[in-house]
């Protein structure tokens, strides 16, 4: 210790003799060293001396300031190693000329060095991150992963931020009554970021009325996140000092899934209407106004607002074309085009009828109580939201989006949580279909390749949902599509369906291939939907995803009648251009097309590799992995 004091002591007297040195020279320059230098360089350069004079002595001066304020800095360093109590008046000392510029031109050239991209291959700096240091890289990264979009700068961003209003022009022209219910807002987490919810919790205060706004109710699904803890009730305290009694939370002692949040939301909720929203959205202005009048004018409408996307890189929000909500037969939600009987309204301000509704929903409280809330047992994440809208539907209600009604929704690049979903998202599509989809369930089964019976999947006890529908009267599935959602086309004779295979090769199975191809492959067996095939007793063979809109075809095997490649074209178009389409199949023999009489085989190239060929029939028999009822055996 005494060594390094002494060490200090020294290289502190070296720079006040060199301190010295240099004002003794400022001050001699002021004279003699002008003349005896700049004459010679004023000279060369042929520039007259008054200009030198000038400058030069300005410039020193400047240069006296300076060391005068080095010298001081150097006599503090030198006491704070005396006594280390001057700490303190060291740190005030940082605000002095001198060691602000040293600071400043450390930065600049610190920012104008160029920083190495640690993570040229993560979405999170496709569009965003330039110039950031590489300690800034692997923070933002390292959220990024965590919770799938970009903390890093969300927690750079206001939570008041202005987003761009993107309702139609006519919706600005509509008036409502001053008189509308009162709304409760339910926002639902589990390990969301807390800057995130935040954000979510400021618009909801600055774009809701405070005479329609009776409250903001968290309901936190067993987060483990520690900020969302003691840090979260803080940041609670806060805002009800400035709004009383306006904010309160629901804390889950284990993990129940969306559906049980939601419901634990409602059940605790005291307003009218209740609005039922993910934590990671925005509300746009005049938001409210209209689900709250909708639901004034009929209590058994259930509604959706329009969603933006607001991206997960670079937090800038994207409009989103107004379109109605759909499923497919996995229960997975997608969006359909807008009704013929709406546009031909011309009102785009007009509510639009909705087969189904995404998940964001808002409800007269009571009546969503009356029809069953959402059904706690559907489990984690999936389905919940079809489920809802089937029973409203079924049940007497109805479901529209408004296009008045905006919500900018942040999705995520990944989902880290729950990395497969399948699982869940298979049991909960069952348990849809078997209480509300009567005879049309078998297109669920179809459509996850899963078996017509002894399926091993245990979607919960339903006898309470099904007195629910017994209770409410309740519609027929039949009577849905044909009145609610006739785009949806299901297919009444599958009779074989699953995995396809050669008796050469059950290690590989029969694949759509590359779409652009049209031509389908063999390939190593897996349990993605690019290798569903599903033969009809009419002949068909369909192969993969199970199509599920009324308006686009399913692709069709066909035999085009020569070569030796088959080909995959949409069924309907390949009929009219007589391509082909009808097979004899049965399982344990062979697959001939009818027209042609070639089977479908196939065999080794020069690499090892099975191609799938029609040629003259062989020997060779397939298998298809599941069949309907009794329909193929012997």
């Amino acid at each position: 210790m005494m060594l390094r004091r002494n060490v200090s002591k020294v290289l502190c007297l070296g720079l006040t003799l060199v301190i010295a040195v240099n004002l003794f020279l400022v001050f001699y320059t002021k004279g003699t060293l002008q003349k005896l230098i700049l004459g010679s360089i004023q000279k060369e350069l042929h520039l007259p001396l008054s200009e030198w004079n000038g400058a030069v002595i300005k410039r020193l001066s400047h240069l006296e300031v300076d060391l005068q304020h080095l010298s001081k800095f150097i006599t503090l360093t030198w006491r704070i190693e005396e006594n280390p109590n001057l700490k303190e008046e060291r740190m005030k000392d940082r605000e002095h000329p001198v060691q602000k510029a040293v600071e400043s031109k450390a930065n600049e050239t610190k920012k104008d060095k160029p920083q190495k991209a640690l993570f040229p291959d993560s979405q999170l700096f496709k569009r965003w991150g330039e110039g950031l240091s590489e300690a800034q890289q692997k923070e933002a990264q390292d959220l990024f992963q965590k919770f799938g979009y970009n903390v890093y700068l969300s927690n750079q961003l206001p939570l008041d931020r202005a987003i761009p209003d993107t309702r139609d022009s006519r919706c600005l022209l509509k008036t409502y009554s001053s008189q509308l219910p009162s709304l409760s807002v339910i926002l639902i987490f589990m390990n969301e970021a807390l800057s995130i919810i935040l954000r979510a919790i400021t618009s909801i205060i600055n774009r809701t009325p405070s005479r329609l706004l009776k409250e903001i109710i968290l309901v936190d699904d067993f987060s483990s996140n520690e900020e969302l803890k003691a840090y979260l009730e803080e940041k609670i305290k806060l805002y009800n000092q400035k709004y009383p009694g306006l904010l309160k939370i629901i804390r889950h002692t284990e993990r129940k899934g969306l559906a049980q949040a939601r419901n634990a939301g409602r059940e605790a909720a005291t307003a009218d209407v209740v609005a039922i929203l993910d934590a990671h959205i925005e509300v746009n202005v005049g938001w409210a106004e209209p689900i709250l009048a909708r639901i004034q004018e009929d209590r058994t409408v259930i509604v959706s607002p329009v969603f933006d996307n607001i991206r997960f890189d670079t937090f800038e929000l994207t409009k989103y074309e107004l379109a109605v909500d759909g499923f497919n037969w996995e229960l997975w939600c997608r969006y359909d085009p807008l009704p013929k009987a709406w546009i031909d309204l011309h009102d785009v301000t007009a509510p639009v009828k909705s087969p189904s509704i995404m998940g964001i929903l808002a409800a007269n409280r009571l009546f969503l109580g009356e029809i069953g809330s959402l059904d706690g047992g559907m489990l984690v994440y999936g389905g919940e939201n079809v489920e809802l809208s089937l029973r409203v539907w079924q049940c007497g209600g109805r479901i529209e989006v408004l296009p008045c009604c905006r919500v900018a929704h942040l999705e995520r690049h990944h989902k880290p949580y729950a990395l497969d979903l399948s699982l869940v998202l298979k049991r909960n599509a069952l348990r849809v279909a078997e209480i509300w989809m009567d005879e049309y369930k078998d297109m669920v089964y179809f459509a996850w390749n899963i078996p017509l019976q002894n399926s091993g999947i245990d979607y919960g006890d339903i006898s309470s949902r099904m007195a629910l529908r017994g209770k409410l009267k309740c519609q027929s599935f039949d009577w849905y599509l044909k009145n609610v959602y006739p785009i949806l086309k299901p297919i009444h004779n599958i009779v074989g369906y699953g995995r396809l295979k050669n008796s050469l090769d059950e290690n590989v199975c029969l694949d759509q291939g590359p779409i652009s191809d049209n031509t389908p492959i063999m390939y190593h067996c897996h349990e993605y939907n690019t290798q569903n095939v599903y033969y009809h007793l009419t002949g068909e063979f369909y192969v993969g995803p199970l199509i599920a809109e009324a308006y686009t075809d399913d692709r069709c095997l066909t035999d085009p009648g020569y070569g030796e490649k088959a080909m995959l074209k949409p069924c309907s178009k390949a009929a009219k251009n007589n391509l082909h389409i009808y097979w004899d199949f049965k399982p344990g023999r062979a697959v001939i097309n009818r027209a042609t009489k070639r089977c479908l085989e196939m065999k080794k190239d020069t690499s090892g590799v099975y191609r799938l060929v029609l040629q003259t029939c062989t020997s060779q028999v397939w298998t298809i992995q599941y069949t309907v009822r009794n329909w193929g055996s012997n």
